[in-house]
């Protein structure tokens, strides 16, 4: 694949194929839809632009995300005894940017997030934003942004990536 072949169906059948790679817990391929420099952001206000000089829930780059996968594998991660379970549930995902020329492509989608957990169910809605580009011939995650409607409030100890 080169930048000039992406479409809208393909980057929104990226999107969903995102989504179901956490669903499934399939962390490996899931982290390996980002670019080697790519990054994965959770700010702390949905208004922040500036994951360095402003308050993050998360602001991972391969190696973090690689140690919070690891984490949630390991048998002294007691708070996956039992293993818990997420499902997104997205609403149509739009194309913000369609640049071939640039490599740069974006896309907004909202979603609601269920997590189980010990008996426990949390829900928290939001947006993901994707910046995707063409990497090694495939579509690869530049940067995944997920603004919360509860992002400036007290949040529950999220286990998984949203």
């Amino acid at each position: 694949m080169t930048p000039a072949d992406v479409t809208e169906p393909a980057l929104l059948r990226a999107i969903a194929h995102e989504a179901r790679l956490l669903d499934e817990q399939r962390l490996d391929e899931w982290n390996a839809l980002f670019t080697p420099d790519g990054w994965y952001w959770l700010p702390a206000d949905t208004a922040h632009t500036d994951p360095l000089r402003q308050a993050s829930h998360l602001y991972d780059d391969h190696l973090l995300r690689e140690v919070r996968i690891r984490r949630l594998r390991s048998p002294q991660a007691h708070s996956q005894q039992a293993p818990g379970r997420c499902h997104h549930l997205l609403q149509a995902g739009e194309v913000l940017v369609h640049d071939a020329a640039a490599n740069r492509f974006e896309t907004r989608t909202p979603f609601v997030y269920t997590e189980l957990r010990a008996g426990r169910t949390s829900t928290l809605p939001g947006v993901a934003w994707h910046t995707w580009r063409v990497h090694d011939g495939a579509l690869r995650l530049a940067l995944k942004r997920v603004d919360l409607l509860h992002a400036a409030e007290p949040l529950p100890a999220i286990e998984f990536y949203l």
